[in-house]
């Protein structure tokens, strides 16, 4: 185990960052007028068809009160003795000072607000190495160049909430910016931070003008009503802060929310990276975010990053384990009572979709009121504002505008703009139902995805090649380097709706094998102006080894068959006439798992695997599609 050192480095600069800055001062009142005629005058938020609007008097920056201050948590993550404290600031209509008026708060918290690191690959891991190895040690990122100014942290989303009556909040994760602690990506002081901030918000726990001293400030201008938002890592912090149970957050908005770092980094056993960050994992995303105090960085670098990271990360396996399972917040819902408006893309492959369906879904089962909010794009894309502006509305200003009665999923159909959505009684699409599909082979060439169990097939075998990317096997009419199944060409749309699962029997000339799997749209279109929401339908990874548990993985004979099944990411989509739904069975996908060699087997009886397709309708509504019905 490494020794984790304390060295204590006083540096002039970080002081000076730390001496209190003023506020901002509102403006000057005009004279004084009766009483009456003064409160005649107060502006207060306005509501018009559910929705708070803009309120003249609230919209000029330059009369916005701002300060920052430093909120003390329940927790000492960088073990010095004394309680964490985060950096907090404060952007307010001056009313809230002149005129004593409460308003509710919309909250936005980040690790990423005081800079982040360089992003350079080269400080990531390096995925070229064969499968069940240690992995070759990769180069720590350099430190972070702080950035920003106090008393601003952000100015994200004061635009858009201010003018509408609202408070808005920023604060800086536990080890970033001005924030004292240590940055754990997705420790449990990562949802205590946000508690700590609302709790002040409610008067429940001390807020102070420095990081150490011991000035009292108070939020006498906060209703008690919170609502956080954000997206990606700062749409995964308002979850995080509602599995406290904290009183006073009445509604999150989480946009792309990571909800669990083994679904971001792992998926089903098998170590597969995001899209777009092939060899990032979770210790380099710590590296990415660690800006906070320097004289604590031996210390949290060594406990958190070198030791807890180190020792329960597990790039070998892949497997499932505690270290993965306290950083699921599917694991942590018991106390969530926060009603959720939560969006996605459905092309997500940074944030895969399925980490907003899986907390929705059980969010919905627990009766917390839950909407969701799918959109055709990649990564990011918040809900209109309408429908932000009226969850808002109702559970931070209290306005009964039957949101409540709302449909439950919206989803941008293709083609459409994303502040168009249709809205749908839920998701998946109450009428989906799994059609079961068999596999009829002919490889190296396509074979066909069918309704009726073939006759006995012997096996088909793939070839595993790493140089070929997944668009080129989809490509090819003819390749040894995957097995793909086709359905006949649709006649009319076909709308998917939910999960697709597939259940297969293969074995492997090696003890490890990578398997990848994509449901794709052919005719293929590599055209420059292809839309996002063509030729690739969903995709999923597994690890064989892990045939047995996500938990428990064991070495494959070799030549010896193992059964598993895994579902793909969830989906909503309308295939058009004239295309074919093809499922591609290969091993290593070159973007997103590892590289090992070439030339491993994956051998797939054909007979024992079949898909099931989430089909609106069911068989008869895919039958019509094929111009059977």
């Amino acid at each position: 185990m490494p020794r984790c050192d304390h060295p204590f480095r006083h540096r002039l600069a970080l002081l000076l960052l730390c001496l209190p800055a003023p506020a901002a001062l509102p403006a000057a009142l005009p004279a004084a007028l009766p009483a009456a005629e003064r409160a005649a005058e107060r502006a207060r938020p306005q509501f018009e068809d559910g929705q708070a609007q803009v309120v003249k008097a609230f919209e000029d920056p330059d009369y916005w009160i701002r300060h920052d201050l430093w909120v003390q948590t329940e927790f000492d993550s960088d073990d010095d003795g004394r309680p964490d404290r985060v950096h907090v600031a404060v952007t307010r209509p001056r009313q809230t000072e002149t005129e004593g008026l409460k308003l509710p708060v919309v909250y936005v918290t980040s690790p990423y607000f005081a800079g982040v690191g360089s992003g350079d690959k080269a400080y990531f891991w390096d995925p070229q190495h064969e499968l069940g190895e240690t992995p070759p040690e990769h180069k720590k990122d350099p430190p972070i160049e702080r950035k920003g100014s106090r008393p601003i942290i952000s100015k994200g989303h004061t635009e858009q909430w201010v003018p509408r009556g609202y408070i808005v909040v920023h604060s800086s994760s536990p080890g970033t910016g001005l924030s004292q602690g240590c940055p754990t990506v997705g420790g449990s002081n990562e949802s205590l931070a946000p508690k700590a901030v609302i709790d002040w918000l409610c008067g429940r726990a001390a807020g102070y003008t420095t990081p150490d001293g011991d000035e009292t400030v108070a939020a006498t201008w906060s209703t008690g009503k919170v609502g956080m938002t954000g997206t990606s890592y700062n749409g995964t912090l308002p979850l995080a802060a509602a599995t406290t149970g904290v009183e006073g957050l009445e509604a999150i908005i989480p946009i792309a929310p990571n909800t669990s770092y083994y679904h971001y980094y792992r998926s089903h056993g098998l170590v597969r990276h995001p899209g777009g960050y092939l060899g990032e994992d979770i210790d380099v995303l710590y590296d990415f975010i660690h800006s906070g105090n320097q004289q604590r960085n031996a210390f949290c670098d060594c406990t958190v990053r070198d030791t807890e990271m180190a020792q329960g990360m597990d790039r070998i396996t892949g497997d499932y384990n505690d270290f993965w399972a306290g950083r699921d917040y599917l694991n942590q819902l018991d106390k969530v009572s926060a009603a959720v408006l939560m969006s996605h893309g459905f092309n997500d492959w940074n944030v895969m979709p399925e980490h907003s369906n899986r907390i929705s879904q059980a969010l919905k089962a627990r009766g917390v009121p839950v909407q969701i909010y799918y959109h055709q794009g990649g990564h990011g894309g918040p809900p209109p504002m309408r429908m932000m502006n009226r969850w808002f509305t109702r559970y931070l200003h209290g306005v009964e505008n039957g949101v409540e009665q709302d449909a439950r999923a919206w989803i941008v159909r293709e083609g459409d703009k994303n502040d168009e959505p249709t809205a749908y009684p839920d998701y998946p699409h109450p009428e989906a139902e799994a059609v079961t599909m068999y596999l009829e082979g002919d490889a190296p060439r396509r074979g066909a995805l069918v309704l009726q169990q073939p006759d006995a097939q012997e096996p088909e075998t793939l070839v595993d090649n790493v140089s070929f990317d997944g668009a080129a096997l989809a490509r090819a009419e003819w390749t040894q380097h995957r097995l793909m199944f086709v359905t006949p060409t649709l006649a009319q749309p076909l709308h998917l709706s939910g999960t697709a699962r597939l259940r297969i029997r293969l074995a492997s000339s090696k003890p490890a094998a990578n398997l990848s799997v994509w449901l794709v749209s052919l005719p293929w279109n590599d055209k420059q102006d292809a839309k996002i929401t063509e030729n690739i339908i969903t995709r999923g990874w597994a690890d064989p080894q892990n045939h047995r548990s996500i938990r428990e993985s064991e070495p494959l004979e070799p030549g010896e068959f193992v059964e598993l099944a895994f579902d793909l990411q969830p989906d909503d989509q309308v295939l058009p006439a004239g295309q074919q739904i093809g499922l591609m069975i290969f091993a290593s996908d070159r973007d997103f798992t590892l590289w090992p060699e070439p030339g491993t087997e994956l051998t797939v009886d054909l007979d024992a695997t079949r898909l099931q397709l989430p089909v609106v309708g069911g068989g008869s509504a895919y039958k019509a599609a094929l111009g059977d019905g």
